[in-house]
């Protein structure tokens, strides 16, 4: 029994010390700031939370980035209930500064420099001074929170900020590593993670490395403007498409999944909201009743394309608090694009598909031939060219035609046509029968 009972303690002892031995996780912010590293970031503070951590260690080695990404990172680097150690490597510059800033210790390696956080646009101008006092205000308030000089932080922002023996009203401010030392701004100067690990006493810590994965990378790829603009392309073309096609199709498919990605991502980025979705749902049911229920175009079609632009405008953009003018115009930019491309590639699919093959397969015309038993194109149709009828059903591009009391399936060139509507038929395209109004401008 004794020797059970020190085989038992032997054993919680050695497994005791296996599992209550320190952990430190460690992270990077590299490259430009974006929305896309927010969640990494705060997945790495919650394991690190959960796993009961020492500490986690952020190398930062950036230029900076967004405004709003860089704001998110601070807040969960705040909030985060291990303590939390930034490693400048090289630099943290603008973005990368504030996310310095909210991190317990800095430590800063040599020849690295850390500042210049005033805010510019993409071309590098100043922004406003509604956004600069944004900017000033964050620098301050995080300053203060984890102990530090807010002058020196505000000076990082404003060049009109005087720092005696170190930057005068004309210089906007970034600290050497030596002179973030210093003046307070850094805790150390150390030239590794492993020197840091000493310093710190966690030399004996499980150190474990954490990187995004898989989902975090296919969101950061979608959010980036070129990826979710064309996101937003292959919604509206497939929408206007599937909308000009009987039935259901590629286009219509194609045009959910470009869209559910597009406010998918947004959405796991605080880009978008329930609010902004459910406004481009609205949009999207408002056109479609303007288009099927009251034919023509006023305050449904109208008050749609507002709420379809509204939804997608907003899902490009984060919470209000973060938002500055170079953020905006960015969206502005991105959003005016996609649609001029959406517009200018509706304009070559409405004039060239009707013409094609691939047209008559999207509009389920029957190739058959007569003798299977089946109703298919007849030799007798080239004689209705120049012939004048009423459309029964609306004409969108397809639709159906009365002929002598006969009814005949037609297409128009993409334009669209209300039932009742004299048309005339202006040619037979292998087996479509092609029509346009009689009343038609030249």
């Amino acid at each position: 029994m004794k020797k059970l009972i020190l085989v038992l303690t032997f054993l919680l002892l050695t497994f005791g010390e296996l599992f209550s031995q320190s952990k430190v996780y460690t992270a990077d912010i590299e490259g430009t700031i974006d929305l896309g590293l927010a969640p990494f970031i705060k997945r790495v503070i919650q394991n690190a939370e959960t796993n009961l951590a020492e500490a986690v260690i952020f190398r930062i080695n950036t230029f900076g980035g967004r405004v709003d990404a860089a704001t998110q990172i601070k807040d969960a680097i705040l909030d985060s209930k291990v303590m939390t150690i930034a490693l400048v490597n090289k630099r943290a510059i603008s973005a990368g500064a504030l996310i310095s800033l909210s991190c317990e210790k800095i430590v800063m390696v040599p020849g690295a420099s850390m500042g210049a956080s005033t805010v510019v646009d993409q071309t590098g101008a100043k922004q406003a001074e509604k956004a600069q006092s944004y900017m000033r205000s964050e620098f301050r308030a995080t300053a203060e929170k984890t102990g530090r000089r807010t002058d020196i932080a505000e000076a990082m922002v404003d060049e009109r900020v005087v720092i005696e023996g170190l930057v005068d009203s004309t210089q906007l401010l970034t600290l050497t590593s030596e002179e973030a030392l210093k003046y307070g701004m850094a805790d150390t100067v150390l030239s590794s993670i492993d020197e840091l690990l000493i310093a710190y006493g966690l030399s004996d810590a499980d150190v474990i490395e954490l990187e995004e994965n898989w989902g975090e990378s296919v969101v950061r790829f979608l959010n980036n403007p070129i990826i979710s603009s064309l996101l937003i392309m292959i919604g509206l073309v497939g929408m206007f498409t599937e909308i000009k096609s009987p039935g259901w199709g590629l286009p219509g498919t194609a045009s959910i999944i470009a869209l559910t990605l597009f406010f998918g991502t947004s959405y796991i980025l605080e880009l978008a909201s329930v609010i902004e979705i459910l406004l481009f749902i609205a949009g999207v049911a408002l056109l479609l009743v303007e288009i099927f229920v009251v034919p023509g175009f006023g305050v449904f079609g109208v008050s749609g394309i507002i709420l379809i632009v509204a939804g997608l405008f907003l899902g490009l953009l984060s919470d209000f608090k973060y938002i500055d003018w170079s953020i905006i115009s960015v969206a502005l930019v991105q959003l005016a694009g996609s649609f001029v491309l959406s517009i200018f590639l509706i304009y070559l699919l409405s004039r060239l598909l009707p013409r094609s093959q691939i047209w008559n397969k999207l509009i389920l015309a029957d190739n058959i031939n007569s003798s299977s038993g089946y109703i298919t194109s007849k030799p007798e149709y080239k004689k209705l060219v120049g012939k004048v009828g009423l459309a029964l059903t609306d004409l969108r591009p397809s639709g159906t035609l009365i002929i002598n009391k006969k009814r005949i399936d037609v297409v128009t060139d993409g334009e669209y046509i209300e039932a009742g509507t004299e048309v005339i038929v202006v040619r037979q395209s292998g087996s479509a029968v092609v029509v346009e109004r009689t009343n038609k401008e030249e």
